[in-house]
């Protein structure tokens, strides 16, 4: 009989360490590829995923396509939905939503593991307002796509905005610059913060100015 490829969970480091992650392949991914090659400047323009994964850590974009097609291709089976033993942990640490489907197996993972609080960044409010729940788990975050632009208030359906800004831009709101998640945690919590504010890290293919 022929295995059914498993839903990768990645182990992660640098800024997030000490956290496990469900991911999907950015590089392949038609919505990051043309946000990331848009000619006006976004957040996207700095893609630290497409940086990573065409770069040192390549060897980690067969694992992710495996997540990108199954998560995105039809309902996972009851056997197939991982059991995760963490407390918090991270949804699409690299990668967006790739399609409908994809949102809603996420969601049937929350469902499956109620014991945990899971992280989810996005873009897609279109696939947010499609769905129209959100598990009681899921802290839902707006990735927002234009810098130096901080959303005071998250759009409707999201729980906390995700803001990116110039070095020099919003210094003294900067609350997502220079720790590790662990350590903070404001995303990973409903009773903090609904405004993240973090610095552009310039290793995209354009540099902040």
């Amino acid at each position: 009989m022929t295995m059914k490829p498993a839903v990768h969970i990645s182990t992660m480091s640098g800024k997030l360490d000490g956290l496990h992650a469900i991911s999907t392949n950015t590089t392949t991914n038609p919505f990051c590829l043309k946000m990331y090659k848009a000619k006006r400047e976004t957040i996207c323009s700095f893609c630290y995923s497409h940086a990573m994964l065409d770069g040192f850590r390549k060897n980690a974009k067969p694992a992710l396509q495996r997540n990108s097609d199954l998560l995105s291709s039809r309902p996972l089976e009851t056997r197939e939905i991982p059991f995760i033993n963490a407390a918090y942990f991270r949804f699409q640490a690299h990668g967006e939503l790739i399609n409908f489907q994809h949102l809603i197996n996420l969601y049937a993972i929350a469902d499956a593991n109620p014991d945990t609080t899971f992280g989810l960044w996005t873009k897609r409010k279109d696939l947010i307002k499609k769905v129209g729940y959100k598990p009681a788990n899921v802290v839902l975050i707006y990735s927002n796509p234009k810098l130096n632009e901080i959303m005071d208030k998250p759009p409707e359906g999201f729980d906390k905005s995700f803001n990116n800004v110039s070095v020099d831009k919003y210094v003294d709101q900067q609350n997502c610059t220079g720790q590790k998640c662990k350590d903070c945690m404001a995303c990973y919590k409903f009773n903090t913060t609904d405004t993240i504010v973090e610095m552009v890290k310039s290793y995209g293919k354009r540099k902040a100015t």
